[in-house]
């Protein structure tokens, strides 16, 4: 097991099989938040945090549509039974405690673009060596610039003063979302042989 993806082929490139799986489990998780956002958004916006949203879901289309075109994709036999259960951890999972059925839902949406933004860092698993000329160093690169920005719309939800009376069920929720991302991220990595320890970034 490393701490990173490799070892980089003499070009300074992560290899194929690394990076079909890597491409498919970021296509998986943020093609789910953009067809989520996409049936979720209203067609007349209200609330401010409903334009960070909407700007989010053309981003997160953005990322899978990045990811497509920058992979060096290989068969993966496995791939079909684990995109299945990604796709499963993904499925909406409305907040409890929140009677507004919408309400519930815009929460987990936020939730789990939190978690996926927040816990994920697909470049600190780029190692010293990486090539910058490469386009899949570069889209997992760019990736993670986008989660800083990103996440700033998930937090204008969860934060906001209409869901005060449900501080602890918000809360709640967005712990139940890391902790499921994390392990799902950890388990995918650790199929690629990576391994990344408590204190790591990712």
């Amino acid at each position: 097991m490393s701490a990173f993806l490799g070892p980089l082929d003499p070009t300074g490139r992560v290899p194929p099989s690394q990076q079909t799986r890597v491409a498919a489990f970021l296509m998986s998780a943020h093609g789910a938040l953009a067809r989520r956002l996409a049936i979720a958004l209203p067609g007349q916006l209200q609330a401010g945090w409903q334009t960070e949203l909407n700007a989010q879901l053309y981003r997160e289309a953005e990322i899978v549509s990045l990811l497509q075109r920058a992979t060096s994709w290989i068969p993966d036999f496995a791939l079909p039974y684990l995109v299945w259960s990604w796709e499963m951890a993904w499925l909406p999972q409305p907040a409890a405690a929140i009677p507004d059925p919408t309400q519930a839902l815009a929460v987990d949406i936020a939730a789990l673009g939190h978690a996926v933004h927040a816990a994920i860092r697909p470049a600190a698993l780029l190692p010293t060596g990486a090539s910058d000329q490469d386009a899949f160093t570069v889209a997992l690169r760019r990736i993670e610039f986008e989660s800083g920005r990103l996440i700033q719309a998930q937090i204008l939800l969860l934060k906001g003063s209409d869901l005060l009376p449900f501080r602890d069920a918000v809360n709640s929720t967005v712990e139940t979302r890391h902790l499921q991302v994390r392990k799902l991220w950890t388990e995918m990595l650790e199929g690629i042989g990576v391994r990344r320890t408590p204190a790591d970034p990712a």
